[in-house]
């Protein structure tokens, strides 16, 4: 059975610094590009960032770039993204995915396969 679990999120002030965890089990994980969402309060679910399986090619949306990093350790079947610079609006439940694609990495939360429960990023003014 996959589980993808997300950790490190919490309350932080604006200019402050978060480190988001997702670890994979029950698949093969360097056979996977990942992705990071977030979803703020109401329907919409946007995309922030993700990296092919190799960790050589990342994306990020332009509401994140320059500010959070993509990285992953398949050794260890983690994810990560390193949040720096936060502010207000970045507060949001982020949410860890799965696309079993050896190719390039998606923004489009369709082709996604397997999804965590999400960790919630509050950041304070």
């Amino acid at each position: 059975q996959v589980q993808v679990v997300e950790s490190g999120g919490g309350l932080v002030q604006a200019g402050g610094s978060l480190r988001l965890s997702c670890t994979a089990s029950g698949l093969t994980f360097d056979e996977y590009a990942m992705g990071w969402f977030r979803r703020a309060p109401g329907p919409e679910r946007e995309w922030v960032s993700c990296i092919t399986w190799s960790g050589n090619t990342t994306y990020y949306s332009d509401s994140v770039a320059g500010r959070f990093t993509i990285s992953r350790d398949n050794a260890k079947n983690t994810l990560y993204l390193q949040m720096n610079s936060l502010k207000p609006e970045d507060t949001a439940m982020y949410y860890c995915a799965a696309d079993r694609y050896r190719g390039s990495c998606s923004r489009w939360s369709s082709t996604y396969n397997y999804w965590g429960q999400g960790t919630q990023v509050t950041v304070s003014s």
